[in-house]
């Protein structure tokens, strides 16, 4: 069965079945606006708190590591409340479209870049910035000094919150509703699909899967050594 099953997966991914395709389009679309708006958050956030002291700090940052670890379920149930005809945002009629996945795939995305990003920042050399002070740099300066100086550190944090929301499917599922061309993406779609029996389309969504997060980490493994050599 699971020959038959992998042959007739290859047949649809070769001859472009939309079935696939299309599911692939919209995780693709969905997490890479979810992790780019992470991301510009994240970062900053990260940065300001692991090169700032305040009091707090240290509760800030469990915080943020605790988050890394939100059931899906958890933020699908709480955004879908905001979202729904009777909850507080139920007039932008998000509900069962892109732009609610894109918020919930962004709250998981976001305490993952925050807090890889302190942690990649943390282990900088502490001889950095006071370095750049010496050299008349602004305070402004010497933090972007640290944060260039940790460039592969923050590139990984992005691939791994990329990761995290590209196969996840409790947030897609409650937000988005697995509508068929529309909001299915791949992770729903191994689900439906093998759940209705249809396992050569469920092989086929999971293949794309696999062949992207294996295709980020491998993009990552290659930019890093590249960076800092260049560096």
């Amino acid at each position: 069965m699971i020959v038959e099953a992998l042959q007739q997966a290859v047949i649809r991914l070769v001859t472009l079945d939309p079935e696939v395709w299309d599911a692939a389009r919209v995780s693709l679309s969905v997490s890479g606006v979810a992790t780019i708006v992470a991301i510009l958050l994240g970062l900053p956030l990260g940065a300001t708190v692991a090169l700032s002291r305040f009091r707090g700090k240290r509760a800030l940052v469990t915080v943020l590591n605790a988050m890394m670890a939100l059931p899906t379920v958890v933020v699908g149930l709480v955004i879908y409340g905001l979202l729904s005809r009777s909850g507080p945002l139920g007039g932008a009629e998000l509900l069962y479209t892109r732009g609610a996945m894109v918020i919930g795939q962004t709250v998981l995305a976001l305490p993952i870049v925050a807090a890889l990003a302190i942690a990649a920042l943390q282990q900088a050399d502490p001889r950095l910035r006071p370095t750049a002070w010496s050299l008349g740099a602004t305070p402004w300066q010497a933090r972007w000094t640290v944060v260039r100086e940790c460039r592969g550190g923050l590139v990984a944090a992005g691939a791994a919150a990329f990761g995290r929301v590209f196969a996840e499917v409790g947030v897609s599922m409650m937000l988005g509703g697995n509508l068929r061309f529309e909001t299915r993406n791949l992770a729903t779609g191994v689900a439906f699909e093998t759940g209705k029996g249809e396992f050569a389309v469920g092989l086929a969504l999971g293949m794309v899967l696999l062949a992207v997060a294996l295709g980020v980490n491998a993009l990552v493994a290659v930019l890093q050594p590249a960076r800092r050599v260049h560096g």
